[in-house]
C-alpha cells in the first residue's frame, strides 16, 4: 500500500522468492551489490548525522531518516541470509588504499588514522568536489560516442 506523504513501501524479498544458486563468497554479484547497497547505506547516515548536528532536520524529517535507514538496513541483513553471506565480508579490503567501510564505526568529523573510502566519500560530501572530463567510447577503433561530463558532487544544496 503506497501513501502520497510517503511514496511507496520498500520492496520485501523473501527467501522463496529468492532462490539464490550459489551462496556465500559464491554468490556472483549478490555481495558486490550488497556492499555498494550498504556503502551508500552509511553515507547517507552519515549526511544525517551532519544535518541533525546542524540544526537542518525538523523532528519529523529526522524520525524519518531514521526509519528509512533502519529499514534498508534490515533488508541489507535480510539479503545477506538468503545469500548466506556474512554481513562482515561487505566490506572490501582495498590494499594500500585502505577499506571501502570503516573496520569499526564511523561518526562524521572524527577522523581516523587510516580512513576508509567511506570517510573520504563522506568528506568530499561534505566539501563538495566538481569532476570535468571527456569520454569517447568505441571499438574497433572508432570513436562512436562522445561525452563531456561536469559533475558536481556535494551534500549541501546548488544554488
Amino acid at each position: 500500500m503506497s501513501t502520497p506523504e510517503h511514496g511507496h513501501p520498500p520492496i520485501q524479498i523473501h527467501p522463496a522468492q529468492a532462490k539464490p544458486e550459489q551462496k556465500g563468497a559464491n554468490a556472483g554479484l549478490a555481495p558486490l551489490l550488497l556492499t555498494v547497497v550498504e556503502l551508500v547505506r552509511q553515507l547517507m547516515e552519515a549526511q544525517v548525522i551532519r544535518r541533525m548536528e546542524a540544526g537542518q532536520l525538523s523532528d519529523d524529517d529526522l524520525d524519518r531518516a531514521a526509519d528509512s535507514l533502519r529499514k534498508l538496513e534490515e533488508q541489507v541483513v535480510q539479503l545477506c541470509e538468503i545469500f548466506e553471506i556474512d554481513p562482515a565480508d561487505l566490506n572490501i579490503d582495498l590494499g594500500e588504499i585502505g577499506t571501502l567501510l570503516p573496520k569499526s564505526g564511523y561518526y562524521p568529523g572524527e577522523t581516523s588514522p587510516h580512513p576508509s573510502i567511506l570517510e573520504l566519500l563522506d568528506r568530499l560530501l561534505n566539501t563538495g568536489v566538481v569532476v570535468e572530463g571527456d569520454v569517447d567510447l568505441g571499438l574497433a577503433q572508432l570513436n562512436l560516442i562522445h561525452a563531456k561530463l561536469r559533475l558536481i558532487l556535494t551534500s549541501k544544496p546548488i544554488e
